[in-house]
């Protein structure tokens, strides 16, 4: 089990970023830019560029970056990006915008509409994508292939 384990027990996780931000991106890819609205909420420097640049810079980041990390390809850097982007999210979007206590912060840890925040899913991104930064894809990766040329 552990020899099976050391080749394939980050594949499942990176299949799973993979999938949920390059679906993220095809649908940035086929919508209508948004971030006009939600502008000032950016943190310093994004708030300084201009929406349709942002879209851009988070729609490429979404589809590039999740190939990577099925390929198992420049993982670290990968993570890192979309550890980035997923905090400008939660600054922007996912963090609730007003809250008077530790208790209503709480409350944003929740995946709905209600208010107070929506902050749990890209929290749970942040996690997962954690590993992947800290130890690169693993075995089953384009990674290991090219660190067992040298």
């Amino acid at each position: 089990m552990d020899r099976y384990g050391a080749w394939s027990a980050d594949l499942p996780l990176r299949l799973f970023l993979a999938w949920e931000f390059f679906e993220a991106g095809l649908e940035k890819w086929n919508g209508q830019n948004w971030f006009g609205h939600i502008q000032s909420a950016f943190p310093f420097p994004f708030s300084a560029f201009p929406a349709e640049l942002n879209w851009q810079l988070s729609m490429w980041i979404e589809l590039i970056a999740p190939l990577l990390l099925l390929l198992g390809l420049g993982t670290r850097l990968a993570s890192l990006v979309l550890m980035m982007l997923t905090l400008v999210a939660i600054a922007a979007v996912h963090w609730p915008a007003q809250w008077s206590s530790l208790s209503e912060l709480l409350m944003g840890y929740s995946i709905s509409d209600k208010g107070f925040g929506n902050y749990k899913l890209p929290l749970i991104y942040l996690v997962a994508l954690l590993p992947l930064f800290l130890k690169g894809a693993g075995r089953f990766s384009l990674d290991e292939l090219l660190r067992n040329r040298r």
